[in-house]
């Protein structure tokens, strides 16, 4: 008879492949998780180079969150509750790597372009283990409530967590200029400011002050109907959503899945094959395609395809903010 298998809770800390990371003080594995020593009271990221505590003595965390909470204070040689402001010159060299001319190739023939990897999995266990920590939401929707689908969503408060606060400003500037040629070849006279900054003022100014980044969590026939973000007058005309699970792996089925509605034509849908820490940009509402007499307008809806199996974790990066 097979012995039963152990969890990693389960397993003596010598045994734990984490504490291996530690042994050899892995940077790559910063992020990823954090432990804990409860001799010191204090929580370190992988590579900190202090001294190695007994392992009887060390926990392990998966956020810096979830060790805060249990008691314990950061370190002041690797200093974890500082890595809050590292993320900014990561985020704009992977930014700036994009193929931002292909992506608008893409995004004006199909109203969608991949983006490539934008997070680390350890970003993505990291984003993804803030969805228990009420104090980062400002609410939770219930999808089945609304009649949105099935599953739940939860919107950020200010300040946003690093990455998004990161990413967000980031993503914005490569896009403006292509929302700003959307803008004019509809015939919309709304123009973006180059700084994501500018762009929130004016949302704010509107009555659009709460942030709209959100983290979304599927589970087994969980999905999301078809649908557009807007919250108010001011909308940015491209969101971006990131894939925080790998399909296969922790999830089958909840592909992301967009329709666009063209003027007496039938509708077309598309879907977007992401994996672990990959994003795609696509269109919030309208977009526009070039006729023989001129551009017109398409109308663009997107949604989740019902889950099979596992949990599906996602971050949706919005540019405008809620009334």
């Amino acid at each position: 008879m097979n012995a039963p298998i152990k969890t990693l809770r389960e397993l003596p800390t010598e045994q734990d492949p984490r504490w291996a990371a530690v042994v050899a003080r892995d940077r790559s594995a910063d992020g990823s998780f954090y432990y804990s020593v409860s001799t010191t009271g204090i929580y370190c990221q992988p590579s900190c180079p202090a001294r190695h505590a007994k392992p009887g003595h060390v926990r392990f965390h998966r956020t810096r969150a979830e060790a805060e909470r249990a008691g314990f204070r950061p370190c002041k040689r690797c200093k974890p509750d500082q890595l809050r402001d590292e993320p900014d010159a990561r985020v704009a060299t992977r930014v700036a790597a994009i193929d931002w001319a292909a992506a608008a190739t893409s995004l004006d023939s199909y109203g969608f372009a991949p983006l490539g990897t934008l997070l680390s999995a350890g970003e993505c266990t990291e984003l993804a283990g803030c969805y228990d920590d009420g104090s980062r939401f400002r609410s939770t929707v219930v999808m089945a409530r609304h009649g949105f689908g099935s599953g739940e969503y939860k919107y950020f408060t200010y300040p946003l967590p690093p990455l998004i606060a990161a990413l967000r400003p980031a993503l914005y500037r490569a896009l403006a200029p292509l929302a700003n040629r959307w803008h004019d070849a509809m015939g919309i006279a709304t123009r973006f400011p180059a700084a994501h900054a500018d762009f929130v003022k004016r949302c704010h100014e509107a009555g659009q002050s709460r942030p709209t980044p959100l983290l979304l969590r599927y589970g087994e026939g969980d999905y999301n109907c078809l649908h557009q973000d807007l919250y108010g007058e001011h909308v940015f005309p491209l969101q971006v959503v990131i894939l925080l699970s790998e399909p296969g792996t922790d999830f089958t089925g909840g592909e992301l899945v967009l329709t666009e509605q063209r003027p007496r034509m039938q509708s077309r849908a598309e879907v977007v094959p992401l994996r672990r820490g990959e994003a795609a940009v696509f269109a919030v509402h309208h977009r526009p395609v070039a006729g023989t007499r001129g551009s017109y307008r398409v109308n663009m809806r997107h949604g989740v395809s019902r889950l099979r199996s596992g949990e599906r974790y996602t971050a949706g990066i919005i540019f405008h903010d809620a009334k």
